[in-house]
């Protein structure tokens, strides 16, 4: 494909494969993308931030679906509940020593990698186009 020929059709297309390609390399790790997500936010977010629904609010997921994906990352010794906080409802989630050690082989991590070559205008450009995408596949109520 040429630089100034690419269709929005070739563009979703190339999308696409890259979503695919995170997808298979996170579940080679026996991980949904869901997952992956969570284990990514715990990492990332602030201890008071490190709740089920604070990650829910984070992923635009109902809290009933985090809950399971927070309970099945405690069944598989990748985060565990270290507590309360706040007024006593919400308990903080902590990455275990086996989460960090699988966050160290992120998928993500290669792509990051890669787009470091990136100049910024390029990726400003790239940014834009994906922010049009993830709002394209919001739900109405999402999208105010």
């Amino acid at each position: 494909m040429t630089r100034e020929a690419i269709s929005a059709s070739a563009l979703a297309s190339l999308l696409e494969q890259v979503a695919r390609r995170i997808h298979s390399q996170g579940y080679a790790a026996d991980l949904f993308p869901a997952q992956w997500a969570a284990i990514r936010y715990l990492h990332a977010a602030p201890p008071q931030l490190r709740t089920a629904i604070d990650l829910a609010r984070f992923q635009g997921l109902a809290s009933g679906a985090v809950a399971r994906t927070v309970r099945t990352l405690i069944g598989k010794g990748l985060i565990v509940k270290a507590g309360t906080i706040g007024r006593g409802r919400a308990e903080q989630l902590d990455l275990t020593d086996n989460g960090r050690t699988l966050l160290a082989g992120d998928p993500l991590r290669d792509i990051a990698e890669a787009l470091e070559s990136l100049s910024g205008p390029e990726r400003e450009s790239l940014a834009t186009g994906l922010e049009i995408a993830i709002r394209a596949t919001m739900a109405e109520t999402q999208k105010e």
